[in-house]
């Protein structure tokens, strides 16, 4: 396939690519202004282009095959650029006639099992709530879309670097956690949920969640 990830740089998106790439795929990498350094097992295709504009996107996406989003708001950005985004992918690839997209959220708009949603719960990072409330917003924009294959991922709690395992737990809407009551994966195996959704979905136009298994 021929993928587009918007984030290819950033902390999830930089393995999306390399797991693009590991399986054989061409992925271009979408940035803001520069060609940015790293490496990758693999040459990719770097473009400039703007995610909160849809004409922007829709240069970027054409001819290709799928778009990943690995991109959050960065620390100088309003969380409203969440919104913005979602509005432009929407559009941008309905213009270049890229039909499949899969978004990586937040977990915040997970379910509890005793109610409510996880941005909801005492433990959840107040400084993140801005956020964690625009990710719940941009997953109801999605939910009507009826046109696009759209999937979005909402991950456990807690990604943070560590083991490519190439296993992983799914859900749907609620948050999962091991038997302590921890909610957690790998950026690595979060990344090869990514891209076995992208060859083989199995979510379209729903949300989906994972953890490490």
């Amino acid at each position: 396939m021929r993928v587009v990830v918007f984030g290819a740089t950033g902390r999830i998106g930089s393995r999306v690519t390399d797991e693009l790439l590991r399986r054989g795929h061409h992925v271009t990498g979408v940035v803001r202004r520069k060609r940015p350094g790293g490496k990758f097992r693999a040459p990719v295709t770097f473009v400039s282009a703007d995610i909160t504009d849809a004409e922007s996107v829709a240069r970027a996406v054409r001819g290709h095959d799928a778009v990943v989003s690995a991109v959050g708001p960065g620390q100088a950005e309003p969380p409203e650029v969440v919104l913005r985004s979602v509005r432009a992918l929407l559009d941008g690839l309905r213009r270049a006639r890229v039909s499949r997209l899969v978004v990586v959220g937040g977990a915040g708009s997970l379910e509890l099992p005793g109610g409510g949603h996880y941005l909801d719960a005492p433990d959840f990072p107040r400084a993140g709530m801005p956020v964690a409330l625009a990710h719940r917003a941009a997953l109801e924009a999605y939910r009507g879309e009826t046109e696009l294959e759209w999937t979005y991922l909402s991950p456990a709690a807690s990604v943070v670097p560590g083991v490519r395992t190439g296993r992983y737990r799914t859900g749907s809407d609620h948050l999962l956690t091991d038997r302590e009551g921890v909610s957690a994966i790998s950026v690595e195996d979060l990344a090869v949920a990514i891209v076995d959704e992208l060859e083989t979905p199995r979510h379209l136009r729903r949300r989906f969640t994972v953890a490490s298994a």
